[in-house]
């Protein structure tokens, strides 16, 4: 049994997003820049693109929160994402990991719970992803979950505890923990994991909403706002091509209606 959280909460943050315009500064894949730092604006955010060791440091003190998405990792871009991991704690900037592919090979699976343990804000993943980043699980189909976010949600409930990361494991219901029972957010398309980077994407807005929100509301709101615009982009395409330019329209669409009509955040009841 369960109790619905009403969405007035979200709709508050996505104003303050949208009036404060914070600076995310994204360590992400090649294959998600263009479509995480078009994602950003959209939402009302402002992005930055930047990776090298030289100089993460410097954006990290700038920007308002940091994303660290392991899709295309590389040494080079190790060492980038523990300098910029590590100043975050340092200057007190929230920051969000995308473990992308954990569990896939032995190097990522080493940079990723490398990465977990410089205590992340947020951890978001999919299922295979926090099952393997949790040590539950052997990992996905290279970076394709073969799990579902049901069978994820005592390794979230595990892997919250130890790193102290608020955990969002996503699939078709999506789920936030802080160690304690997970709260279910229903909200999204069948389209969407047909559409690649849009998981990063999403990332990216969990990073957007922890400079306004603490981190567990910033990852309900970053959900509930994301999945509503992912169902309102999918009402208009015949296919997953145009599902990111779609969903770019949404997120700068959005209303408290279309939050209401597609977005739905569950809180287990007491006892």
């Amino acid at each position: 049994m369960s109790v619905h959280l009403p969405l007035a909460d979200v709709w508050s943050a996505l104003e303050e997003v949208r009036a404060r315009r914070p600076l995310v500064h994204n360590i992400t894949s090649y294959v998600a820049m263009a479509i995480s730092a078009n994602t950003l604006l959209a939402l009302g955010a402002s992005p930055a693109m930047a990776h090298a060791a030289e100089e993460v440091e410097d954006f990290v003190a700038t920007a308002d929160a940091l994303v660290i998405n392991i899709g295309t990792l590389s040494s080079d871009w190790s060492v980038a994402m523990r300098k910029a991991a590590t100043h975050a704690g340092e200057v007190g900037k929230p920051w969000v990991l995308d473990p992308v592919g954990c569990g896939a090979s032995a190097y990522r699976t080493h940079a990723a719970v490398a990465l977990a343990a410089l205590a992340p804000d947020v951890i978001r993943g999919n299922a295979s992803e926090i099952l393997s980043l949790a040590g539950e699980g052997s990992g996905g189909k290279g970076v394709e979950s073969l799990s579902n976010a049901e069978e994820a949600r005592g390794a979230a409930m595990a892997l919250a505890k130890r790193t102290g990361a608020v955990v969002a494991v996503t699939g078709a219901v999506d789920y936030v923990t802080g160690g304690g029972k997970p709260i279910a957010v229903r909200a999204g398309h069948a389209l969407m994991p047909l559409s690649t980077a849009l998981g990063c994407s999403l990332s990216a807005v969990i990073a957007a909403f922890t400079a306004v929100r603490p981190p567990r509301e910033a990852a309900l709101a970053a959900l509930a706002v994301f999945g509503a615009a992912g169902s309102a982009a999918a009402a208009r395409c015949r296919g997953p091509g145009h599902l990111p330019a779609e969903i770019c329209d949404a997120l700068h669409l959005m209303t408290p209606e279309t939050l209401g009509q597609y977005a739905r955040i569950e809180v287990p009841a007491a006892g």
